[in-house]
C-alpha cells in the first residue's frame, strides 16, 4: 500500500548551491561581456564618426576635391581654411564676409572680374559650389603671388596681401606675422590641414 505522506525532498548541500550560483553568475557575466565586446566593435565606427563630425567636420567634399584639382590646390588646405573660417556653416560675419570661405563682397567682385564670372551676384556666395570655387581661386591667386609660400598665402587670406607684403611677402614666416590674430589663424589652418589630411584621406582624394 502506497504511503499517504509526501516524498521527502532531497536536501542539496549549501556548498553545492553556492557553486551552482557562482556558475550561473559567471555565465551571465560572460554573456554580458560578450555582448559588450560585440557592441563596442559594432558601435565604435559610429561613435568615432560622430566625434570626428563634431571636432573636425567635413562637408561638400566632392566640391572641395573638384576645386582643388582644377586649381592645383591641396584639398586638405581648402578644407582647413573652410573649417577656420566657418566650420562648414553658411554664415555672414560682422564685416560682411559671406559663406563657407567667408569671402568679402569686394573680394568676390575682384575674383569674379579676374575669373570671368560676369553674371556674379553677392547673394551667389551662399551657394557652396560658388563659394568654394571663389575661395579656392583666391587661395591659388595668393599662392602664386607668394611663390607657393603657404604661410604667406594663408596669412594674406586673413589679413590681406597688403599687410603680408609689408611683413615680408614671399619670405614671410610665422614669426614675421605682426598681428596676433593672424598668427593664430595661420597656425590653426596649418594644423587643421594636417588633421584633415590624416583623418579624411579617402574623402579628400589624397
Amino acid at each position: 500500500m502506497a504511503s499517504s505522506t509526501p516524498a521527502a525532498r532531497t536536501r542539496v548541500p549549501r556548498s553545492a548551491r553556492r557553486r551552482a550560483s557562482r556558475r550561473r553568475n559567471a555565465l551571465v557575466l560572460g554573456v554580458l561581456g560578450t555582448a559588450l565586446v560585440v557592441g563596442v566593435i559594432v558601435l565604435k565606427p559610429t561613435v568615432d564618426d560622430a566625434i570626428k563630425e563634431i571636432t573636425l567636420p567635413l562637408r561638400h567634399e566632392d566640391v572641395i576635391r573638384q576645386q582643388a584639382r582644377d586649381k592645383n590646390l591641396d584639398p586638405a588646405l581648402v578644407a582647413a581654411v573652410i573649417y577656420r573660417e566657418s566650420k562648414f556653416r553658411d554664415v555672414t560675419s560682422d564685416a560682411g564676409a559671406k559663406g563657407l570661405m567667408q569671402i568679402l563682397p569686394g573680394t568676390a567682385e575682384f575674383i569674379a572680374h579676374r575669373s570671368g564670372g560676369t553674371e556674379f551676384e553677392v547673394r551667389d556666395l551662399a551657394d557652396p559650389q560658388i563659394n568654394i570655387s571663389y575661395g579656392s581661386w583666391y587661395l591659388r591667386y595668393l599662392l602664386d603671388r607668394y611663390d607657393g609660400n603657404v604661410v604667406a598665402a594663408v596669412a594674406a587670406y586673413n589679413a590681406g596681401h597688403e599687410r603680408v607684403d609689408e611683413w615680408g611677402g614671399k619670405e614671410l614666416t610665422l614669426d614675421d606675422i605682426r598681428f596676433a590674430e593672424t598668427e593664430v589663424y595661420t597656425r590653426d589652418v596649418l594644423d587643421k590641414r594636417g588633421e584633415y589630411a590624416d583623418k579624411y584621406r579617402s574623402e579628400l582624394g589624397l
